[in-house]
């Protein structure tokens, strides 16, 4: 867990953010501020709106109401003449770059090698020298335990390699944040750990972190805030330990004690 100081300043925020697909209220209404060096986890049930969140925060989806704000700018709008209008095409990617994004699915162009998959983005992007980069982006792959792979190519990985690798390309250009959505959801069980143990230990580092997680342990443990999210809303937020242990809502114990008695399921099957 990162050492969370009252008087960070706010690195991101959402107000009142809301978001429709169709006739579907995706987002109602979102408030969520992340301050520097700070793990937030999001946690609650499918549907309840958190990968949503992110998509939004990365800029990846229109948000339909509310404003969003990165080290105090207005993300996806801009002030003109009393109002507001959107930015253009060119101002998102300035502003999105400036925020890393680990999907659920690993998203490496598969016929590039791994170590041009993290030093794509800072070259032709960022503008940083290939040397740069590519000693960068080697010392990223030994931080994560795969300094052997620098030359292969993603099929040649198993699952949690991929998003091992993936995590390295979202750090490479050193962003103000890095969004990760559910990025253990798509991995084979036995490999949900070492992706967990690249996470913990970035976190140890001091980068601002939002990770939408189903991974209870993880958020425990690691976070410093967790946000609780039902129905497309905020329902509650807290210090991680006052979170697990005394929740204030009965929609936080119910999906807390959930978790509980599936830990106990698994310790008796263990068992």
């Amino acid at each position: 867990m990162s050492a969370s100081n009252t008087e960070s300043r706010t690195v991101l925020e959402a107000l009142g953010v809301t978001k429709r697909f169709g006739e579907t209220l995706a987002l109602d209404g979102v408030d969520l501020s992340v301050s520097e060096g700070d793990v937030v986890a999001i946690l609650g049930p499918s549907g309840s709106g958190k990968s949503t969140l992110v998509r939004c925060l990365h800029q990846l989806e229109s948000i339909d109401g509310g404003a969003m704000y990165l080290d105090g700018e207005l993300l996806g709008f801009e002030e003109h003449r009393g109002g507001i209008r959107p930015r253009s095409d060119r101002q998102i990617e300035r502003q999105r770059r400036q925020m890393g994004m680990v999907f659920q699915q690993f998203n490496l162009f598969p016929h590039w090698s791994v170590l041009r998959n993290i030093t794509e983005a800072p070259v032709k992007v960022h503008g940083v020298p290939m040397a740069e980069a590519r000693a960068r982006a080697l010392e990223l792959l030994d931080r994560v335990g795969l300094a052997d792979k620098a030359d292969a190519h993603p099929r040649q990985l198993s699952g949690g390699q991929q998003q091992r690798v993936a995590i390295a390309r979202a750090v490479a250009p050193n962003p103000r944040v890095i969004l990760f959505d559910e990025p253990t959801s798509a991995l084979d069980p036995e490999l949900v750990d070492e992706v967990l143990a690249v996470m913990k230990s970035l976190a140890s580092t001091g980068i601002t972190m939002v990770v939408v997680t189903h991974e209870m342990a993880f958020a425990r443990e690691v976070a410093d805030r967790c946000v609780f999210m039902a129905g497309g809303r905020v329902i509650e937020e807290g210090a991680s330990a006052e979170f697990f242990t005394q929740p204030r809502t009965e929609r936080l114990r119910s999906f807390l004690s959930r978790y509980s008695e599936g830990q106990r399921e698994g310790e008796e099957v263990q068992a």
